[in-house]
């Protein structure tokens, strides 16, 4: 028997995948003609705006939709690209982005949300039964949350539970110690920290697990706007840490949700 789309291990069809898919039997059944099929092709792999180009293709490829960066784009361009994004997809993740820019997408995504401390704004239609645990998010401190929340924002959106464990720096390490057990269940550690950036170490001495590094820009100025921070966290002495760039709590939230899945399949096989 022919394998369907995507395998017999295939997970839940995305928008894209339907689209995709109803098009290949359209053209087997002959509802549709060849050269019409190829014009809808045509549209799939990229949508051209003029001023962005969308790649609609990225959940096929990766199984998570393209992220739109919002810092340095107008709200018009933010509102165009989110428009023809929820057609495609059934997940929207924009990062560094004000109210009024949310205020002015919501008009045309009603259910679009916005975090006001991640300063992102999400979509989410695909309606996550069970989300999987193993992801914790850690912070060194309140000034971190910013960058913290943009990475549980990240995962959860891509499809996990996030055990958050905020403002338990090096500072007072009893804070830190106090969640052992906690910081043992997870199987990917976000780490996030300004200042000297020690709280990774700290927490891959502790843990079995990796740790996914995330310098931010607080602190003073020998804290050289989060440099000090990030050469500190790439000088780890503790094995099982990687480093992101400083602010990027998109990026480690990303990367932790693919270990996380990975981990998932791992145990499934």
């Amino acid at each position: 028997m022919p394998e369907t789309l995507g395998g017999p291990d295939r997970e839940e069809d995305t928008i894209e995948d339907q689209r995709l898919r109803s098009l290949l039997e359209g053209l087997s059944a002959g509802e549709i003609g060849v050269e019409e099929a190829l014009s809808s092709l045509r549209k799939l792999p990229y949508e051209d705006l003029g001023f962005a180009k969308i790649d609609h293709h990225r959940t096929l490829r990766r199984g998570f939709p393209e992220v739109i960066f919002g810092q340095g784009k107008s709200t018009g361009q933010v509102v165009a690209i989110v428009g023809q994004m929820v057609k495609h997809s059934e997940k929207v993740l924009v990062t560094r982005v004000g109210r009024d820019c949310y205020d002015a997408v919501v008009e045309k995504a009603p259910d679009a949300r916005y975090n006001e401390i991640a300063r992102t704004i999400t979509v989410n239609r695909a309606h996550d039964e069970k989300l999987p645990a193993g992801i914790a998010v850690v912070s060194a401190g309140t000034a971190d949350l910013p960058v913290a929340e943009e990475a549980v924002v990240t995962a959860e959106l891509m499809g996990n539970s996030v055990d958050r464990l905020f403002d338990v720096g090096v500072a007072g390490i009893h804070r830190l110690l106090h969640h052992f057990d906690r910081l043992q269940q997870a199987r990917v550690v976000v780490a996030v920290a300004g200042m000297e950036g020690a709280l990774p170490s700290v927490i891959g001495g502790l843990v079995s697990a990796p740790v996914i590094a995330v310098p931010t820009s607080v602190g003073y100025g020998a804290n050289f706007g989060g440099l000090a921070a990030l050469l500190a966290m790439l000088s780890s002495c503790s094995a099982g840490v990687a480093v992101v760039n400083i602010d990027n709590g998109f990026g480690a939230g990303y990367l932790a949700a693919m270990i996380n899945r990975l981990n998932g399949k791992d145990r499934q096989g």
